[in-house]
């Protein structure tokens, strides 16, 4: 697919989530390395199994997208949004996720990096908090920073709800604990 081809499925895309009448991207196994999707608005786009190794996608909304079994190695996500898309299986080695928004994503058998997760009921049922060990990234809600930030936001918000709080440092604990446990793992699999 050339850039022009492509240009024209993005149009459709935009004209399809502004009033319905343009057509969703179905961009499935598309051969799409090294092509430059900064900033286009592919929310909710069918981009399963395509090669987007290298591509530009600075400032994409690839919020709800299909990226299933995709190959992002390579590309550039930073500023990316990609909150609620599917990255199960998706292999996300050297990817730039600097600043991309990370919440909601299902991360299922990701490749390259290590993500911990854990569900727990807290004012919300089922609230998930995650861990993306490679950047260091803490997500729970709309809540996405540094393990320092996190602690910070539980203080504050549960500041008078010491049962929350305790359970949520469980989940954290169990977080750290199950991420050091990764870490001497690979430890011994590089000794052998």
């Amino acid at each position: 697919m050339n850039q022009a081809e492509l240009d024209v499925v993005i149009e459709k895309h935009e004209k399809w989530l502004r009033d319905g009448y343009g057509e969703r991207a179905n961009l499935r196994g598309a051969n799409l390395s090294y092509e430059d999707l900064s900033c286009a608005n592919l929310r909710g786009a069918n981009l399963s199994y395509a090669d987007l190794s290298c591509a530009n996608l600075r400032a994409a909304n690839l919020s709800y997208a299909d990226l299933s079994c995709a190959n992002l190695r390579g590309a550039d996500l930073s500023c990316a949004n990609l909150r609620g898309a599917n990255l199960s299986c998706a292999n996300l080695r050297a990817a730039n996720l600097s600043y991309a928004d990370l919440n909601w994503i299902n991360w299922r058998d990701v490749v390259s990096l290590t993500v911990i997760a854990v569900q727990i009921n807290t004012t919300r049922k089922n609230n998930q908090i995650t861990y993306i060990k490679e950047l260091e990234i803490w997500t729970t809600g709309c809540f996405q920073g540094t393990l320092e930030e996190l602690k910070d936001s539980i203080e504050q918000t549960h500041a008078s709800n010491d049962f929350l709080k305790r359970r949520y440092y469980r989940a954290i604990n169990y977080i750290l604990t199950e991420a050091d446990f990764e870490e001497d793992l690979e430890e011994e699999n590089n000794e052998i």
